[in-house]
């Protein structure tokens, strides 16, 4: 059915009819001093059109429509420009445009279905790309992005992280590729990698706040949207490559992305491999925090000869992995748009770091003799991905229409973890969806977009430790945005409403629930946002948004109930509750008494920006009130055989059985619903110093609490860094610190995380004559060889970050 409409539209958008196109625009665009600004992009929006200026600073657009156009003008190292054009029966033959230097890099987003820039919205956006992306992709999402500013990472080691925004992760941050959801289960678990790559992006674009309207529920609180070129949009041809070494992990890899053109055909092949082994750290594996709840029981003399038995020195064990993908696509580029399509293989093999799965049934006095055994008997995760997309775009000559945009995709994800050598548990995800984006004429000033969009999810877990249920998720929703520009304010508006089943299709735990819940639910999200862009003054603007978002909750936030090997912890949904009976010396599971409600959030948002001279700066604030939000948090209970005490018995002796029961049994995370309330702020400031050198400060801070007392749970600490950029003709250089304070504000059973400083550094060197683009670069991380603990891990005492590394490597392109 889906596909049926898709080829409808196709066809439709193949055959329409383009009458009268005649009149042509030639003009010039300089820089405030006069000089021709060339390479500079100048484009029609909400159309396919674009053209690039000579250098001379000139360019022509031809066969232009009658009537009102926008022009859109980008150049690097300037502000961009956009300005309304009348054509009329003649041809514009000296059109001039004048652009503003500017210090901060402006950059297009492609994550909206309406034209924006990283300074024309209301809410602030990040947007990594060219060199800076190059310079800081890693083997993770999280951690390529964990610098940006509002963005932190999750960290489960180095396959597999997270993009935190605004304290915000797991279900409630979308990742997407070119718009659409990757469709793998890394919002289920943080030990799940997120399987899309930025080896061969073009971008990865940040979307801070609520961006429901354009996603859906389950980016209320931000989105990630990976832009590459996988399908092609156009008929550029080049080849890039890149081969890099680095010497913490011993880890190699390599990328290459060829784009070919045939007539009006473009055909892309992109390919990446990456092999790491176990990374270095600076001092133990275990912190003393958690080496000390180990034994906290000991008397001092027996807790000070543990001072020296911490483990895993100068090597975090489990923490290799292996990764390889490729992709194949190929569009037909047509005068009006483009149809094409690309089918991607990933392939990932990742220790899941902090954890080897160890045989509880064993005496202490026979701990030494499976000491050897016990160090083979590591977890790892085994991911492969199939994904197929088309994409398409039509520029329409209609009398409301001028552009259809659609878009479908379908994944196929598997994810395994491997315990003892055999496949523990199987996590399965077939994934379909489509979007369909029509912008229409501007009416009384109003531009705007409708979007149709439909997704189902097909989730199971198979195994013993399948800690969720096997469901299938359907959405259908509706949007409609629309934007207006009166004098120097920028007004837009959106609502989207969405109707969401979900159906559980087998049970996991009848026998250890006294009661199940029903199996199928229905919801329907409504959100609505306005939002105010004023630019108050040249080079300067104001941004206020405000919001309304609703989620419906994840199978797993409202069924959870097994053990999860990845985090080390039992959890169990929303829609039931465990308690500790003593007097049968066991817990006891139930239905809880609360209902399976939708999170709503209500969200305020202001920047500040300055984006033109020699200083700049981005300053935001936020305020964000949420309602029967779903959080997991830890009972202080255990799983396990038979327990005859918890941490509250306030009996003072126990005997040797009771206390291996306790430590033997996975602590219990039950998913509950509070109202919570999470606000911060976010500043960058630039100051261009001289013509080689660029200062940057920055710092971001979030504070997350539950309305009535507590904290949230792993909530980054505040953060404050900078940056010193030295660039020349033929060499760039930079120079950062970044400081994370002690993180106190905790939850109940988490513990406080010490504040460290990483400093890192690189150099890029510009080859000449060798091909379009030849780099050598090289780059230190963690410069002072520092210990780094990241409290929004669940595996903060297990796992620290890596130690002094260098890194060592060639791109370019051709």
């Amino acid at each position: 059915m889906v596909l049926n409409k898709v080829s409808a539209a196709c066809l439709l958008a193949l055959t329409y009819s383009h009458m009268g196109y005649a009149q042509d625009i030639t003009g010039k665009i300089k820089s405030l001093s006069g000089q021709p600004v060339a390479n500079a992009k100048v484009s029609i929006v909400g159309s396919n059109q674009e053209v690039t200026t000579d250098a001379n600073g000139q360019f022509k657009m031809t066969d232009l429509n009658k009537g009102v156009v926008e022009l859109h003008v980008t150049a690097k190292n300037h502000s961009h420009k956009n300005q309304r054009v009348t054509i009329n029966d003649n041809d514009i033959t000296a059109f001039e445009l004048v652009l503003t230097p500017s210090v901060m890099e402006v950059i297009d987003v492609h994550a909206t279905p309406l034209h924006s820039s990283t300074i024309e919205s209301a809410l602030p956006v990040n947007v990594l790309a060219a060199d800076e992306l190059r310079t800081k992709h890693t083997s993770t999402l999280g951690e390529t992005l964990k610098n940006e500013v509002g963005v932190h990472s999750s960290y489960y080691g180095p396959g597999s992280s997270s993009p935190i925004i605004r304290g915000l992760d797991g279900p409630r941050v979308l990742i997407s590729q070119n718009g659409l959801d990757v469709g793998d289960a890394s919002r289920v678990g943080p030990d799940h990698a997120i399987s899309t790559e930025t080896a061969n992006a073009q971008q990865v674009e940040v979307l801070r706040g609520p961006a429901t309207l354009f996603y859906g529920s389950g980016a209320i609180g931000g989105v990630v949207n990976v832009v590459d070129n996988r399908v092609p949009r156009n008929l550029d041809e080049n080849v890039n490559y890149m081969v890099k070494h680095n010497d913490v992990a011993d880890e190699n890899e390599a990328s290459i992305e060829i784009n070919k053109t045939v007539d009006n055909f473009a055909f892309h092949l992109d390919g990446f491999w990456r092999d790491a082994n176990d990374y270095n750290i600076p001092g133990y594996a275990e912190s003393e925090h958690a080496h000390e709840e180990e034994h906290d029981e000991e008397d001092h003399d027996e807790h000070e000869e543990h001072e020296d038995e911490l483990e895993g020195k100068g090597t975090l064990a489990n923490s290799n992995g292996k990764s390889s993908g490729f992709t194949i696509g190929s569009s037909y580029i047509f005068d009006d748009g483009f149809v094409g399509f690309s089918y991607g293989r990933t392939d990932r093999t990742y220790g899941i770091v902090g954890h080897s799965h160890e045989d509880h049934d064993h005496e202490e006095e026979h701990e030494e003799d499976h000491h050897d055994e016990d160090e083979s008997e590591e977890v790892f995760a085994d991911l492969s991905q199939n994904r197929f997309q088309i994409l398409s775009q039509w520029d329409v000559d209609d009398a409301i229409f001028n552009q259809v945009t659609a878009k479908l995709a379908y994944t196929d994800y598997q994810h395994k973890e491997i315990e003892h050598g055999e496949v523990g548990t199987v996590f399965k995800s077939d994934m379909l969806e489509t979007r369909i984006d029509v912008t229409h004429k501007e009416y009384l000033g109003w531009k705007g977009a409708w979007t149709l969009h439909y997704k189902n999810t097909d989730f199971e877990a198979q195994g013993e430790e399948a800690f969720t249920p096997p469901s299938e998720t359907e959405s259908i929703a509706l949007a409609w945005l629309e934007e207006k520009h009166i004098d120097n304010v920028l007004f837009q508006l959106g609502a989207r409403v969405e109707h969401i089943s979900l159906n559980i299709t087998d049970s996991l735990f009848s026998e250890e629930v006294a009661g199940l819940a029903e199996e199928k639910y229905s919801f329907t999200p409504v959100s609505a946002s306005a939002g105010v862009v004023w630019d108050y003054q040249e080079g300067y603007n104001l941004g206020l948004s405000a919001a309304v978002s609703q989620r419906a909750p994840s199978a797993a936030e409202l069924f959870s109930f097994g053990p999860h090997v990845g985090t080390s912890s039992y959890e169990i949904g929303a829609l039931y509750q465990a308690e500790y009976h003593e007097g049968h010396g066991h817990n006891h599971y139930e239905l809880s008494d609360s209902e399976a409600e939708i999170e709503t959030s209500y969200s305020i948002d202001l920047t500040w920006r300055k984006f033109e001279g020699d200083f700049g700066f981005i300053v935001s604030a936020f305020y964000n009130r949420i309602d029967d939000y779903y959080y997991s948090q830890n009972t202080g209970l255990f799983f396990g055989e038979e327990h005859d005490h918890d941490e509250h018995d306030e009996h003072d002796e126990h005997d040797e059985h009771d206390e291996h029961d306790e430590e033997s049994g996975l602590p219990i995370y039950n998913y509950q619903q509070n109202d919570v309330k999470i606000y911060g702020f976010e500043a960058e400031f630039i100051y261009q110093i001289n013509s080689n050198i660029k200062a940057t400060m920055f710092s971001d801070y979030i504070r997350a609490s539950i309305v009535g007392g507590g904290n949230l749970p792993r909530i980054p600490p505040l953060r404050v860094g900078g940056l010193l950029n030295y660039q020349a003709n033929n060499f760039d250089a930079e120079l950062s610190f970044t400081r994370y304070s002690q993180q106190s504000d905790v939850a109940a059973y988490e513990s406080q995380t010490n504040g460290y400083t990483m400093v890192d550094a690189h150099v890029n060197y510009y080859l000449d004559g060798i091909g379009d683009d030849m780099v050598i670069f090289a780059k230190v991380n963690n410069l002072t060889d520092e210990e780094a603990r990241v409290h929004s891990s669940f595996l903060k005492d297990l796992a620290p970050l890596p130690g002094r590394g260098f890194t060592v490597g060639i791109r370019g392109s051709f």
